[in-house]
């Protein structure tokens, strides 16, 4: 059911979590190449994707596609904010902003690994990231009753240099350099593994000395961090419950891979670093989910072929 690759992939995010927190100078070293890491992770997911695959699936799945952004942008934030407001209280905010954040860009590479509806995952990944600049304000305003001063427009072109560059990109590798285009899929798994070190030395190298003097906070932000992305994973399935196991999987996905590295940065700057250290700690069950999913997988797909 767990294949080698996936603990491969768990050793090296997690050794380079802890290797950013233990050796923050060399890790702050990878800082300035966090966006570039995300926006080269998209990149090797287009490389694997046809544009007549997705034509095909927004014509088949546009009614699951407008549902699930929806779902992501709207339902699903204010349904963990009440529930985190009742039980963890001093949470809410920090388990609303993560989970109201656009689909990350690494959620295709995690649909690769497992059987899902990888292409419904990469169309998740494109409107959510166009919309969340207007949803999530909004959200905070309403739900934090906090106007946070951002540039919309900065916000728009960030993303979208994020999404549409690697979508130019390789279209433009495909076209002309079909040979670099195979040779970077072939190897895309191992290159993905780098990237994702590069990234978490950058990000928690900058954390490491509020985890050295607060601990228990770090323990505390990874078990919120674990019931967020349970809760997640849970409610993505029920999202699209009448739909194929690969449809629902590829819900859980969006909604449970969000892409928390911009919530690092958004906490830093509008709140404080408790909403920061959940949004950090998230890289938890970011990649250990996908051990549910495998057996999700299994017990759904595999067992019933």
């Amino acid at each position: 059911m767990f294949r080698v690759a996936d603990i491969l992939l768990i050793v090296v995010v997690f050794s380079s979590m802890f290797a950013g927190i233990a050796f923050p100078s060399f890790g702050e070293k990878f800082s300035p190449f966090t966006l570039h890491g995300m926006m080269l992770l998209l990149f090797l997911s287009f490389l694997s994707f046809e544009m007549e695959e997705m034509i095909n699936t927004v014509k088949t799945h546009l009614g699951v596609a407008m549902w699930l952004t929806i779902f992501k942008l709207i339902f699903l934030p204010l349904t963990v904010f009440f529930i985190f407001k009742e039980a963890f209280p001093e949470y809410a905010i920090a388990c609303m902003l993560l989970s109201g954040v656009s689909t990350g860009v690494v959620a295709p590479f995690i649909s690769t690994l497992v059987e899902s509806n990888r292409t419904l995952v990469l169309i998740m990944v494109i409107i959510s990231s166009l919309l969340v600049p207007f949803s999530l304000p909004f959200l905070v305003k309403i739900l934090a009753g906090k106007s946070i001063q951002i540039s919309i427009f900065s916000m728009i072109r960030m993303l979208s240099m994020v999404i549409f560059v690697p979508i130019i990109s390789c279209y433009i590798l495909k076209r002309y350099l079909p040979s670099v285009s195979k040779f970077l899929l072939q190897n895309r798994y191992p290159i993905s593994l780098i990237i994702f070190a590069i990234i978490n030395l950058g990000v928690f190298s900058g954390f490491s000395m509020y985890f050295r003097q607060r601990p228990e906070v770090l323990v505390e932000a990874s078990i919120i961090a674990l019931s967020l992305g349970g809760l997640l994973f849970l409610l993505g399935i029920v999202a699209l419950w009448w739909k194929s196991p690969e449809d629902r999987i590829a819900s859980a996905i969006s909604s449970l891979n969000m892409n928390n590295v911009l919530i690092i940065v958004f906490s830093s700057k509008f709140f404080g670093p408790l909403e920061a250290t959940v949004a950090s700690m998230y890289m938890l069950p970011f990649f250990l989910f996908i051990f549910p999913m495998r057996a999700y997988e299994k017990y759904y797909i595999k067992d019933s072929q």
